[in-house]
């Protein structure tokens, strides 16, 4: 009976996770059924203040995700403040309190893919080259990662120079869960976390908050959200921002954030089985190793893991796996690539449809079992686009 019970209760535990990430991915959708890519002239505001740059994503109300708009604002202006002698920063926040960003706009994505509209390649193609501008930028970069920082957010933010975490950050890459992939470099950066903790991010999803994002290595410092606002005005207020100065700013403010406690990195007690059970060169190796650890936190990812797309695993995993010794580019060449077949595909839709659409959370996924998904299907994934389709770094 006891174990009938602990069974409900994690049951339980993955439906609410998921309800939780559907209003995520609701805020995040698509606003009309025929508009695929909608445009305001303020969903960005581009600010050059004395020698900054400041960005502020300006859709709050749906918690400042990212379309093709705001992607094609936001990169021409990087270049320009890049080829201006005098700019010294760019800042880059979210307006309101909730979120940094959400996401891209995947409702859009999907729409426009069931009818063959170019934004579903034009959206990534033009985000991934956004993401490798952050990249390769050489001025110093900050992002101010307050509230969600998901999917395409991560991508604003993570390949940049300072990453900027407070109390109300909500970290997390949750693709497997819509028939997806850790994109926007995730490839790149997973890996570069330590151990298996992007595989382990990779694969279930999970969700970091606050100074856990810093402890995980995706945020350079963590400074209380009631101080930002003040951190702002001493980084604009610099007469000479170099790198080392605007380091040693963030520190400043990162050792007065002493109203949130510190406690211990939330997965330190799980550190040495994620290293141990998600070291597999398949997903089937890791539910296994899962399977034999056999202990209450073992079961509870394998409930996680159960949910997900099997196909969105198996080529996740070889993403991350294979982008370990890859440069920015190259991963972010072959993330197009599977964001391309991933539109050409099945569990994608079906993904949107059900955390967005009917919001039912019970995906139906094609394969539906691990064991279906072949060696085949998964190569084809990372197979070549045609010429004129690749993406071009």
């Amino acid at each position: 009976m006891k174990n009938i019970e602990s069974t409900s209760d994690t049951d339980m535990l993955i439906r609410r996770s998921l309800q939780r990430l559907s209003v995520v991915f609701q805020h995040v959708k698509m606003t009309s059924s025929y508009n695929f890519s909608t445009s305001a002239p303020d969903d960005v505001i581009l600010e050059t203040i004395d020698t900054k740059g400041v960005i502020t994503l300006n859709r709050p109300k749906v918690l400042n995700s990212l379309n093709l708009s705001m992607i094609r604002k936001i990169h021409p202006q990087l270049t320009a403040w890049e080829n201006e002698p005098l700019t010294t920063m760019v800042i880059i926040k979210g307006a309101g309190d909730k979120a940094f960003c959400a996401g891209g706009d995947i409702r859009a994505v999907t729409e426009a893919g069931k009818v063959g509209d170019r934004l579903s390649q034009d959206f990534f193609k033009e985000e991934y080259m956004l993401n490798n501008k952050i990249g390769t930028y050489e001025i110093p970069y900050v992002a101010l990662i307050d509230g969600i920082t998901m999917g395409g957010g991560v991508g604003l933010s993570v390949h940049g120079m300072f990453r900027v975490a407070t109390e109300r950050t909500l970290f997390a890459m949750p693709e497997t869960a819509i028939g997806l992939f850790p994109d926007v470099g995730g490839g790149y950066f997973l890996p570069r976390l330590g151990g298996k903790l992007g595989v382990y991010l990779a694969l279930s999803g999970f969700r970091l908050k606050g100074r856990d994002v810093l402890k995980a290595g995706v945020a350079t410092h963590f400074v209380q959200s009631d101080k930002l606002a003040d951190l702002e005005k001493s980084l604009l207020a610099m007469e000479n921002a170099r790198a080392h100065d605007i380091g040693e700013i963030l520190d400043k403010y990162q050792s007065m954030s002493t109203d949130i406690p510190d406690t211990d990195f939330v997965l330190e007690p799980h550190i040495e089985e994620i290293d141990r059970l998600f070291n597999g060169d398949t997903v089937e190796e890791i539910v296994h190793n899962l399977k034999m650890e056999g202990s209450e936190w073992a079961k509870k990812q394998l409930d996680t893991l159960s949910k997900m797309s099997p196909t969105s695993m198996k080529i996740t995993l070889r993403q991350i796996l294979e982008a370990e010794t890859m440069t920015l580019q190259d991963v972010l060449v072959m993330e197009y690539r599977l964001s391309q077949h991933c539109v050409e595909d099945h569990d994608f839709y079906e993904g949107v449809r059900a955390l967005l659409v009917d919001k039912d959370q019970s995906p139906k996924w094609n394969p539906a079992t691990l064991e279906k998904v072949t060696p085949q299907k998964v190569d084809w994934y990372f197979s070549p686009l045609p010429e004129e389709r690749e993406l071009k770094l």
